[in-house]
């Protein structure tokens, strides 16, 4: 179609002659509405920036304590593989209270005892050491 052709149309159904391909033999034009194209591709940019947002894996953060009974320790497994088959990274601290802090080993034991459990069904990486921090024994892991 010869470009007066196109421009007639355009003009008759009251819309713009975009160029999409300049480098084409011929070039390549379409009729369209550029308000409307220039409001369609902001709002994919806007949903595409969002959905990389997502995707970046978060730290998520479980606490547990040394007394926590078998039930609820099953519960927060439960929530942490949840998490790691999310793509997040999941922050495990070990609370001590009161005169917990003398008995650094069995923070050291619920630790091995959780990835334990967590590893069972989903291939996990420890990042790091376990680390005090306070009364804290924390670690992190991930998915791998």
């Amino acid at each position: 179609m010869s470009s007066k052709d196109a421009q007639a149309i355009a003009r008759e159904q009251g819309v713009d002659l975009v160029e999409i391909a300049a480098n084409a033999d011929p070039p390549v034009v379409k009729v369209i509405d550029w308000g409307k194209y220039q409001y369609q591709k902001m709002k994919e940019e806007a949903k595409n920036r969002k959905k990389a947002r997502e995707k970046q894996s978060e730290l998520k953060t479980m606490k547990v304590g040394l007394k926590i009974s078998d039930n609820d320790l099953n519960i927060k497994v439960r929530k942490i593989k949840s998490f790691l088959e999310d793509g997040d990274r999941v922050k495990i601290m070990v609370i001590f209270r009161g005169r917990e802090m003398a008995h650094k080993e069995l923070g050291q034991a619920m630790v091995d005892k959780i990835t334990e459990r967590i590893s069972e069904e989903t291939e996990i990486v420890v990042e790091g050491k376990p680390q005090f921090a306070g009364r804290n024994l924390s670690i992190s892991v991930r998915k791998k």
